[in-house]
């Protein structure tokens, strides 16, 4: 199957919503968020002022989007850089193990790259998604030992 990968446009905030309610269902989230509250999130962080977060999309030959890579820009990084970090990378099921998931990954090096000062791409992984591991190593990042990742909520919705 051919599959275009592109950056999230306006006109994809509904696919977008209905990709992220996918990967919530994924993750066994408990509280699915209403769809309308979703797309209104989506709408405000990939085209807000100023936006939160960018995104590639994966679109198939029929024009669905069954995949993405959802990242921002952090700094400080090494000195006075920044990174990108990847926040989210989901491929579709039916997609999987077909490099779509590489492409993405290169897609975001394209990304890092292009921007001036940007030194790296970080993300993360939960410890216990075996599979996930196992594709990042298989091409060939290595897992880091020396961070500790702490997360409290605010109490928003």
């Amino acid at each position: 199957m051919s599959v275009m990968i592109r950056p999230a446009e306006k006109r994809d905030i509904t696919a977008v919503a209905e990709l992220i309610e996918e990967i919530e269902r994924f993750y066994e989230t408990t509280g699915i968020q209403l769809f309308e509250e979703r797309r209104t999130q989506v709408e405000e962080a990939l085209f807000g002022s100023p936006p939160l977060a960018s995104a590639l999309l994966v679109e198939d030959e029929a024009g669905d989007i069954v995949g993405l890579a959802a990242y921002s820009f952090l700094w400080p990084s090494a000195g006075s850089t920044h990174s990108l970090f990847l926040k989210e990378l989901y491929v579709r099921d039916t997609l999987r193990r077909q490099g779509v998931g590489a492409r993405l990954m290169d897609e975001l090096r394209a990304v890092a790259t292009a921007r001036p000062g940007c030194s790296r791409i970080e993300w993360m992984t939960d410890r216990d998604n075996p599979n996930a591991r196992a594709f990042y190593k298989s091409l060939g990042f290595a897992e880091s030992a020396g961070k500790i990742v702490y997360r409290v909520g605010t109490g928003a919705v």
